[in-house]
């Protein structure tokens, strides 16, 4: 039996991170860990999948685009190419956190952890060892699962993106249930390698958390690679064999089904938390209907020993709320005063072309909270930057409190965005206003002008447009 002050369960982008700010704060740590170290991000989601988007990019722009920049000539893209690369690029960030693990000694468990307790953890290690481990505090942070799609079962033509990801081929043909972020994500990577893609949402348009016009930007340029979009659908079955899959579709409400054909089906239909098999019922840690452990702005559980970050909470599932929650947990065990996460305002990126960026409320959200709402939207059509760059298409568009011109939502579409998105949410954080934006010098030319020029929109002096 081993005591330590703190014990992670999972070492994904929340719990890597929260061992290593237990260690810097002078607690002895461990984390354990099955399956995934770096978690389902650096394995099999977020980090592979920017690869893949990186050379999706770089296949569109040279099956679809090359005249337009003076290549001329056949060129062969090779997806097992640009899947070699990811695998490479996710072994070497996975590398990453073991060194990390060491650096800050902290002890780690390959293997699974079991609750006998609020206060006590079994590991069963992959070696055959089975250790016993006590601590004043432990968080989980055993992320989530796929969704299944209800009535559709995984075989060899139905997949999740986990198994998609770790594929070094493409089908010929695929229909991808759910446009949500991993859809849209996978039905640009296969349109771009020239797979025949069918995307079906039950909702009446893509990417239905976003504001409605990012929506509609993205379905423009996903029809203009030939991507089928059956929004407004639903999926009544899927049936397969050895060679193909049949989806069974219908227009929602009371349409008629239909079959669409396909080599294979991708199910993205969302997460749900990882919480079976750890033995919680043992602990009196309370979970919510919905499958998710309850925590409070400390990130503690109804457990006072026992805290939860990352997916498993069900909060936000992103990668860089996991990270954000891992610190205050990390501190407020510590002892340490910490700042709560406004959920509303946590950023989201979605590396497509066009790229998406956003947080906060849409303009129906802001006025249905009660805000006073001005809009501003300013078009990459009227920035030079992207002009030259061949990416003329989006927009910035903010949206703000008429009161003092305070941002309560940003939503981008548009060449590279995601890397535009932090300067608003600094400037929501700490309270600066359109005013202060619009009165800041951005370089000319670059893409940054455009939030400049939105900000100046809400202030009432946008120059370009």
């Amino acid at each position: 039996m081993t005591h330590f002050d703190a014990v992670i369960l999972g070492a994904g982008p929340g719990g890597y991170v929260a061992a290593i700010r237990c260690a810097q704060l002078g607690m002895k740590t461990a984390i354990i860990e099955k399956q995934w170290w770096g978690g389902v991000c650096l394995n099999v989601g977020c980090i592979p999948a920017k690869s893949l988007l990186h050379n999706a990019e770089m296949a569109h722009l040279l099956r679809d685009e090359k005249l337009a920049y003076g290549i001329t000539g056949d060129v062969k893209c090779d997806y097992s190419a640009a899947y070699t690369r990811s695998r490479s690029v996710s072994d070497r960030m996975v590398k990453g956190v073991r060194f990390l693990m060491k650096k800050n000694k902290i002890t780690e468990y390959s293997g699974w952890a079991t609750f006998k307790n609020a206060k006590t953890l079994s590991v069963a290690q992959d070696n055959g060892v089975v250790e016993t481990l006590t601590f004043n505090a432990c968080i989980i942070a055993t992320g989530s699962v796929p969704k299944p799609l209800p009535g559709v079962v995984e075989g060899p033509r139905i997949r999740t993106y986990e198994k998609q990801i770790l594929s070094s081929t493409l089908p010929a043909s695929i229909v991808i249930c759910g446009a949500g972020t991993i859809g849209v994500e996978f039905a640009y990577i296969m349109a771009s390698y020239g797979v025949k893609v069918t995307l079906v949402e039950a909702a009446d348009r893509l990417l239905p958390s976003e504001d409605p016009e990012i929506s509609s930007e993205v379905a423009k340029a996903y029809r203009a690679m030939g991507i089928t979009l059956l929004t407004s659908h639903s999926v009544r079955g899927v049936t397969q064999d050895v060679t193909s899959a049949r989806v069974y579709v219908a227009p929602v409400p009371g349409g008629e089904t239909y079959v669409v054909d396909a080599e294979q089906v991708l199910v993205t239909v969302g997460s749900t938390p990882r919480t079976h098999g750890y033995g919680l019922e043992t602990t009196g840690v309370f979970v919510t209907e919905r499958g998710a452990i309850e925590v409070d702005s400390m990130m503690r559980t109804s457990q006072r020993s026992i805290w939860a970050i990352g997916d498993v909470t069900g909060k936000s599932m992103l990668a860089h709320t996991a990270t954000a929650q891992a610190v205050i947990a990390a501190e407020n065990i510590a002892g340490m005063a910490t700042t709560p996460i406004d959920y509303d305002m946590i950023p989201r990126t979605i590396c497509i072309q066009p790229q998406v960026a956003a947080f906060g409320y849409t303009e129906a959200q802001a006025k249905a909270k009660g805000f006073n709402v001005k809009v501003s939207k300013f078009p990459f059509s009227a920035s030079g930057k992207a002009w030259g760059i061949g990416a003329a298409h989006g927009f910035v568009k903010i949206v703000a409190d008429a009161r003092h011109n305070e941002i309560v939502g940003v939503h981008m579409v548009g060449p590279q965005v995601s890397e535009l998105l932090p300067e608003l949410v600094l400037a929501r954080t700490w309270d600066l206003t359109t005013d202060e934006i619009s009165r800041t010098i951005h370089a000319h030319p670059t893409l940054s002008e455009a939030i400049m020029e939105a900000a100046q929109g809400i202030s009432g002096h946008m120059i370009n447009f």
